[in-house]
């Protein structure tokens, strides 16, 4: 008699959340290389600055409008399929834009496929926001976001200079390692065997399809109406449950303010640096600023885990303003250096804390529409910075960026001190009772 092979076990979590953070860096890491290397071949190509100018902001613009609509379907059950189909698509798009270096491309090939790669990146990051309520239990998420974080900032310090010296080599070969990072992403995401996707809610009665047997409806139009209705208010949900948390409009508050606060202070850097004689003043600066940032990355789970995630958040609040307002003294590279290496050691603490308790305090079925809703507040709110960097700049002085953010930043404190107690310490009571768990 054949006795039955084994079952397969159950999907192992730390192993499929590892692989979440390797897919993470490696497609950020080709991301950074060939976002660099962008505008050079613009540049190479004989187009100005401001073709490259206008060609970011189109792509900005675009994924504010294009990430809240990939969120709802991702949170209906197509998430694993938008994260592998995305991302395939971008490999090839990437690699096209790669074989179409090989020659002189016309500006219109470039900008076309340029955006492709961009709209499908804005799909996948969008799609990917609800992955880690899946593969991380409550208590474990802070470590979790923090290898994500780490992720982040490996592909920041290395890729720029990566996609540089690639480029040396030859112009197709920092978009052919894009190409197969995205590759590698969407069989990374295809490796995970945990599920990824929340069941597609039940149709409401009244609501759904007629039955095929059935008599057709006598008001067609009436019930395409009912649908989009419904459509409207399941888009509509993202936006409804940030409003009503307290904890994800702390989130909405901090990400907003401070994601525009150090996109004008890093416009203000390049502004103020890209005169300088030494040229590599602005490389040296993001170097040193990406390394305190993995510092931060590696250290923010064990911070956590030791002071607590309302203390930690209140006590790096309150040190932002003091790197911030040094760069009012600040001069040459040097004092820059320091001054971003100070804010960011001190923004991942605050990011782990932020993501690791919307991820905790939001139902998992609807992950990605209210991801979607904070990175379109953040996007929108840094979306005016380099014209105001400019602005301020040249208006006043280049110190004024400085005084304006580090006024912010001390509000954000006060703010912080006075809410994030209260409310973090009410999540914590809602999650140990059961209400409001994230996971749906």
């Amino acid at each position: 008699m054949n006795r039955p092979g084994p079952r397969p076990g159950p999907p192992d979590r730390h192993r499929d959340l590892r692989i979440l953070w390797w897919v993470n860096a490696v497609d950020g890491l080709g991301s950074q290389a060939s976002g660099l290397v962008l505008p050079l071949l613009l540049l190479e190509l004989g187009h100005g600055p401001g073709t490259a100018g206008v060609l970011a902001s189109a792509a900005a613009l675009t994924g504010v409008v294009l990430g809240p609509l990939v969120a709802l379907p991702a949170d209906r059950g197509r998430r694993r399929r938008l994260m592998t189909g995305s991302a395939a698509l971008a490999a090839v798009g990437t690699g096209v834009l790669a074989l179409a270096c090989l020659g002189r491309p016309a500006l219109w090939v470039v900008v076309t496929l340029a955006l492709t790669e961009r709209l499908c990146a804005v799909t996948y990051e969008a799609a990917s926001r609800g992955a880690l309520v899946r593969l991380a239990a409550r208590d474990e998420l802070p470590r979790a976001a923090a290898g994500l974080q780490v992720g982040d900032q490996v592909a920041l310090v290395v890729g720029p200079a990566l996609g540089g010296v690639l480029f040396q080599l030859a112009r197709p070969v920092p978009f052919l390692a894009d190409a197969l990072s995205y590759a590698a992403a969407a069989l990374g995401v295809r490796a995970i065997r945990t599920p990824l996707d929340t069941p597609a809610p039940a149709p409401a009665p009244g609501s759904a399809d007629p039955d095929p047997g059935s008599d057709p409806d006598p008001d067609p139009g009436s019930r395409r109406g009912e649908r989009w209705s419904a459509r409207l208010g399941a888009a509509r949900a993202g936006v409804v449950t940030v409003a009503g948390s307290p904890v994800l409009r702390l989130v909405l508050v901090w990400t907003s303010t401070a994601g525009g606060a150090l996109t004008l202070l890093f416009y203000t850097a390049l502004f103020r640096l890209g005169a300088d004689e030494r040229s590599a003043a602005a490389g040296l600066v993001l170097a040193a600023s990406g390394a305190a940032g993995l510092l931060g990355s590696l250290i923010a789970a064990p911070a956590v885990r030791r002071l607590g995630a309302a203390r930690l958040l209140t006590l790096a609040a309150w040190l932002l303003p003091v790197p911030c307002g040094s760069l009012l003294w600040a001069d040459g590279a040097v004092g820059w250096g320091a001054a971003f290496s100070g804010l960011s050691f001190l923004v991942p603490l605050i990011t782990v804390v932020l993501s690791s308790v919307a991820v905790a305090r939001t139902p998992a079925a609807l992950q990605s529409r209210t991801a979607a809703v904070l990175a379109s507040s953040s996007a929108l709110a840094a979306a005016g910075a380099p014209t105001l960097a400019a602005l301020l700049v040249t208006a006043w002085s280049p110190r004024t960026p400085a005084l304006l953010c580090t006024a912010l930043f001390g509000a954000l404190a006060v703010y912080t001190w006075a809410k994030a107690p209260g409310v973090l310490r009410a999540a914590g009571a809602a999650a140990a009772t059961g209400r409001g768990d994230g996971r749906g």
